[in-house]
């Protein structure tokens, strides 16, 4: 890029991502690397400078095509250096991106699409394009489908497609003809522009179109970095989709303003060896990974000689008693001190490492809330992991955990310049630079989530005396027994999913004499337990439905009863005979339950729960991603905890 001299405007004053982004490919041009991918084994670095071409000329091919202000752009594939130039393309010319998940069936993607009025969609490959090509005739308003990777697609001729390469080959010739356009187009942005339209998870109804303003995305890039600072230095792994906003905000607004490097996993079978590769310093992931990670030690111990089993409980147990120091604002003594540096020798950092958390220095769990027991154990293995509480309505992450004042119970303090207010119906209100504009063509939604400047979040919470958040539940959610005793059911699933062997769970007891639940075995973990005692087995309804599983789960059931009030106890429970599937729309993509679909869809279940049955046939139609399905019948057992 040409080198220029300007005026070097601090990050606070620049109030546009393509802003930010010119102004880093001018501080920092091929110093630096702005982007890595991993591609055929081999890591692929893009400069700032290499950065702000690929969005220029992508941008001003838009340009060419007819993409003018105020018009939209979906995006549909897998992270990629080429979701960023996209996105930032069409913020450039006044223009928002519609964010959607490369899973998605296609009568989602056509309602995204249709919904957020998009004229243009960029696919990352084959299969997304083979999507749009199906839906095309159900999509009047696309005027074209750029291809990022054409790999498969030679033989393809229909005329909405066309190839990312060439259309960025047209802006730079347009580029070369008149140098100042891409800069002019920039200079026009207004804050108050809507640069991104990202759809809420859809748990208890049809998706609504979040409308996000560059002022909200680099208002919240830069709030969180005076929380936490990072470093220009700094390493992102950029693995959960893009049309999440949690995403968003930390590997797009967040990287945009401090000017870390974002890095790409070669594809998602290897995003953990990629992450290992890479040890990044920075580091957000789902309660579903960090639940993930903390089964698979579980297991992997499990199988260890017998020595190495005795030093992971020793030494475990001294990180627990360390960590309980260290959430109380106490020094831990010598000897505790001393016990726990050997074992971060002999155990700590070998864990660290295989999970590629040996230089993770901010590392945050967001989406959902994460069970306090997976806390305290990544807390004792020295993994300083922080609760960050957000919602696409508020632009991603606003409360967060303080490096030192981290609390089981609490989700943190608000960011600096975020409001928190609870109502009289103790339901918390947020306001701040990083509330949404409102809902797209939703002006009565937006109406009753936006009043006098507050943003209405529904989660029933409790400010306490520290400023400190405590999320009790969902306003909705909040159940009560037919006894009159409340019980928070995200903290009994919390508990649950802590097992090894539980992967989701559903509890029920609304109005109910009792607590009961629809409990998830994880089938790899489950399916080698079931290997090391010889309990054969064939499908996942085969195993879920083994005497010898329900026998296991009681035991994992009735051992987390222990940990909780009586009035909160798991009575009764079943196995669900398939795994709760985003396809089936018993999941959001972000991997959330969809708690009022599932317990319509699983109504004769919980009426066996609360009934005299002790096993019921089932019936259930299965589909796949591509439309298809098929039905399945078995029989499903009703156990009793603790007879």
């Amino acid at each position: 890029m040409e080198n220029r001299k300007i005026r070097m405007i601090p990050i606070v004053e620049i109030s546009t991502l393509p802003g930010l982004l010119r102004r880093n490919a001018l501080r920092f041009g091929e110093k630096r690397v702005a982007l890595r991918e991993k591609e055929f084994g081999i890591w692929q670095a893009i400069t700032w400078s290499d950065y702000y071409e690929n969005v220029k000329r992508l941008a001003l091919g838009l340009h060419l095509l007819g993409f003018r202000k105020g018009d939209k752009l979906s995006v549909i594939g897998d992270n990629r250096p080429e979701w960023f130039y996209a996105e930032l393309a069409a913020q450039s010319l006044g223009g928002a991106v519609v964010g959607i998940y490369p899973d998605s069936h296609l009568d989602q993607v056509e309602y995204n699409i249709n919904h957020s009025d998009s004229t243009f969609v960029m696919v990352g490959d084959q299969e997304q394009a083979d999507k749009i090509l199906t839906i095309k005739e159900k999509c009047p308003n696309i005027k074209k489908a750029i291809v990022d990777d054409p790999k498969g697609m030679r033989g393809y001729d229909d005329p909405i497609l066309v190839f990312l390469k060439d259309v960025q080959q047209a802006g730079r010739a347009l580029a070369d003809r008149n140098p100042a356009l891409f800069d002019e187009m920039i200079d026009q942005l207004s804050q108050d522009d809507v640069g991104l339209i990202i759809y809420t998870s859809g748990t208890t109804g049809l998706p609504k179109g979040s409308m996000i303003t560059h002022k909200n995305m680099t208002s919240i890039g830069q709030l969180l970095d005076e929380v936490d600072e990072a470093r220009e230095t700094d390493n992102y792994v950029s693995f959960l989709p893009l049309s999440w906003i949690g995403e968003q905000h930390f590997a797009l607004y967040w990287s945009l303003t401090k000017g870390f490097t974002v890095n790409f996993p070669e594809k998602v079978g290897t995003t953990q060896q990629n992450i290992r590769e890479i040890g990044p310093d920075l580091m957000l992931a789902p309660p579903r990974i960090w639940e993930k990670m903390c089964s698979d030690i579980q297991v992997k111990i499990q199988d260890a000689a017998w020595i190495k089993r005795m030093v992971y409980k020793i030494f475990l147990s001294v990180g627990y008693r360390a960590t309980g120091f260290k959430l109380n604002k106490k020094t831990p003594p010598v000897y505790l001190r001393l016990f726990k540096w050997i074992g971060y020798w002999l155990l700590f950092r070998s864990l660290k490492n295989y999970l590629g958390l040996a230089r993770v220095r901010h590392v945050y769990t967001g989406g959902a809330p994460l069970g306090p027991e997976i806390f305290q154990m990544f807390q004792a293995l020295d993994v300083n992991i922080k609760q960050a509480y957000g919602m696409t309505e508020l632009s991603g992450g606003t409360l967060i955990h303080r490096t030192d004042d981290i609390r089981l119970d609490t989700v943190g303090k608000p960011l600096p310049g975020i409001e928190v207010r609870i109502s009289d119906d103790g339901e918390m209100m947020i306001k701040g630079d990083t509330n949404f504009k409102g809902y797209y063509k939703d002006p009565e939604a937006t109406q009753k989530a936006l009043r006098d400047g507050w943003f209405h979040t529904g989660d029933a919470a409790i400010l306490d005396e520290d400023g400190q958040v405590v999320i009790i539940d969902r306003v909705s959610d909040v159940m009560k027994l037919a006894d009159g005793g409340k019980f928070s059911p995200q903290l009994i699933e919390n508990k649950l999913k802590f097992s090894p062997y539980i992967i989701d769970a559903l509890v029920i007891g609304q109005d109910k004499p009792f607590i009961t639940g629809m409990i998830n075995i994880d089938m790899n973990n489950v399916g080698k337990w079931a290997e090391n005692n010889q309990i054969p087995y064939t499908t996942f309804a085969d195993l879920s439905q083994k005497e010898s599983v329900y026998a296991l789960i009681e035991q994992e059931v009735a051992k987390i009863n222990t940990t909780l009030p009586r009035v909160a106890r798991v009575r009764r429970f079943v196995l669900l005979y398939k795994e709760l599937d985003a396809d089936d729309e018993e999941l959001t993509r972000t991997r959330k339950v969809r708690r009022k679909f599932v317990s319509e869809k699983y109504r004769h279940l919980i009426d066996a729960l609360y009934g005299d049955e002790k096993e019921l046939e089932v019936e259930s139609d299965i589909r796949y991603r591509d439309g298809k399905g098929f039905q399945m019948k078995t029989m499903v057992k009703v156990q009793h905890v603790g007879s």
